[in-house]
């Protein structure tokens, strides 16, 4: 992983320490908060319903054990004991004191984390598959391409104070755990006549008005890639909408526009720059790769684990839902569950953050991940060393054996934070969560995307879950629409609203119902729900949800 030069030290020290003294200045009235907030915005500082928030960037998701150790004394310092990881790989903290924060910040630059252009209208922290270096269905890693990146977009004077919000992603894979079509810029990997190169998505994007990204070229060398984004940029931010912020993203210009005019224009501009990117960028690439080098994989005898698959079934049940195939045989990519049933999705405690940091470092090659399904990943763990992973994890609670069932639930923090919420995500995750359990179905449910947002701008990705739960403001009472059908994976599509939504109290008895009709309905326990939709149709399902809804209040 990258490892953060005597430059970047020095950069990041001179930015808290400018960060600090606005921080003075606004605690002792000299700024106001609407001078203020522009500069906090530029270190990820929010203020929120009851307290600042800081977001941390976890650059592409990846992380080290002394990294996330300095996390947790964060959250023991400074917060209330735990942090919050995001569908954007970050990690939030939701009660520091203003003038705590510039300790924070410097705390985070002892081990190389920042929270530069985690918001504001700026290029937002990059973020790639969490499997990334280790699948087995990788074409490449795409980490290094993700710190150049962010490298070229710190701090970058052209692209400062852009209409709105910039957000990109990379895959390596073509399973595309990134979800690239939902971003601003999509990046994926791929080869052509033995070349490695990138597809450019351009104008996807969730909140209020979703949209599916496009291609805009369907090859891109890797050399080209700073000058292909730069004039990707610059095109927007001439053309890109400034008197309606609801309209200044990228995917309204695309959809304005017409993707072939914009290609026109990025082609053209692409071409006028191309010339002033000599080879440094290329150079610092590959200082860069060579730090994301494989580490020296240990090898050995897997029968711990193959004991323990055949006489544990609760190590069985984990490991049937919890691991991913590696590259290599003997090893094992290693999901940690966030999503204990009942708990706040996302959430860690100090003490959890300390235990992961310990397997990293004693199992894990000293590397953890973020995903944007809100849990942390092991990517690379010896099968030999699995049972005493799990045996750890269990004793934190850390083991639960859900992942992509229907109690991994991705949930924006909602109404309980969020000064933009209209309704609660939290408190309904839990109790979907705690509702499967108590029913013992989830696992004969298999796999199961829900996806829940607490307003219109999306941040719970729910336009792109199998299930997604919007939750609005009705006359002062909380309401939850229900979509079916959306999907974040490399054929991307929106879900579809079924109708009228639901109180809060009628939301989670919705579910069960599209859940009991689904078991109903699907040919063979091998089929998906999504399989299932997609062969039937949302008529049956809306039937599940509305019909008999109106039968059992009759």
């Amino acid at each position: 992983m990258y490892r953060y030069t005597d430059f970047d030290t020095a950069f990041l020290a001179r930015r808290n320490a400018q960060f600090r003294a606005q921080v003075e200045r606004r605690i002792d009235g000299s700024l106001t908060e609407d001078e203020f907030k522009p500069l906090r915005l530029m270190n990820g500082v929010y203020l929120q319903l009851h307290a600042y928030m800081l977001r941390v960037a976890i650059p592409y998701g990846t992380l080290n054990s002394a990294q996330m150790r300095q996390l947790a004394y964060l959250a023991e310092r400074w917060d209330k004991g735990y942090g919050h990881f995001t569908t954007r790989q970050n990690i939030q903290y939701n009660w520091p004191k203003l003038r705590d924060i510039p300790d924070m910040l410097d705390a985070l630059g002892a081990v190389g984390l920042h929270a530069i252009q985690t918001s504001g209208n700026t290029i937002r922290n990059t973020t790639a598959d969490p499997f990334a270096g280790a699948a087995a269905d990788e074409i490449a890693d795409p980490r290094p391409l993700a710190e150049l990146i962010r490298q070229w977009s710190t701090d970058h004077p052209e692209f400062q104070f852009l209409g709105r919000k910039f957000k990109i992603a990379i895959t390596g894979s073509p399973k595309d755990r990134a979800v690239t079509k939902a971003h601003d810029i999509g990046l994926r990997l791929v080869e052509k006549d033995g070349e490695p190169g990138l597809q450019v998505l351009i104008g996807g994007g969730l909140g209020r008005t979703p949209m599916i990204g496009q291609v805009l070229r369907d090859f891109l060398p890797r050399a080209d890639l700073l000058p292909y984004l730069e004039a990707v940029l610059a095109t927007y931010n001439l053309l890109g909408r400034r008197d309606n912020k609801y309209k200044a993203r990228i995917k309204i210009t695309v959809h304005d526009h017409g993707i072939e005019q914009i290609r026109q224009l990025v082609e053209a501009r692409f071409a006028e720059i191309r010339p002033d990117f000599t080879g440094a960028d290329q150079a610092l690439l590959a200082d860069i790769e060579a730090q994301f080098a494989a580490p020296t994989f240990q090898s050995g005898d897997t029968a711990p684990y193959d004991t323990a698959y055949d006489n544990d079934p609760v190590f069985r049940s984990w490991a049937d839902t919890n691991l991913a195939r590696h590259r290599r045989a003997d090893h094992a990519i290693v999901s940690i569950s966030l999503k204990a049933h009942g708990e706040t999705p996302g959430d860690a405690s100090a003490a959890q953050m300390r235990t992961m940091a310990d397997l990293a470092a004693r199992y894990g090659y000293d590397e953890l991940r973020i995903s944007h399904e809100q849990n942390v990943i092991l990517p690379h763990v010896h099968r030999a060393d699995l049972p005493a992973v799990h045996a750890a994890l269990k004793a934190q609670g850390l083991a639960t054996a859900n992942i992509g069932l229907i109690s991994d639930i991705i949930a924006c923090p909602g109404m309980d934070y969020c000064a933009l919420a209209t309704a609660r995500s939290i408190p309904i995750a839990q109790e979907i969560a705690t509702r499967f359990e108590d029913l013992k179905l989830e696992h004969d449910i298999g796999e199961m995307k829900i996806k829940i947002s607490g307003c219109i701008n999306a941040c719970g990705h729910h336009h792109v879950g199998h299930i997604g739960i919007l939750g609005l403001d009705r006359a002062g009472v909380e309401n939850y629409q229900i979509t079916l059908g959306g999907d974040g994976g490399p054929d991307a599509t929106l879900g579809s609203r079924t109708g009228p939504g639901f109180p809060a109290d009628e939301i989670v008895p919705a579910i069960e119902r599209l859940m009991r009709a689904y078991l109903a309905l699907r040919d063979g326990r091998e089929e998906t729900f999504l399989e299932t939709y997609r062969r039937l149709g949302a008529d049956p399902f809306k039937s599940a949800l509305y019909d008999s809804a109106r039968t059992k209040a009759a």
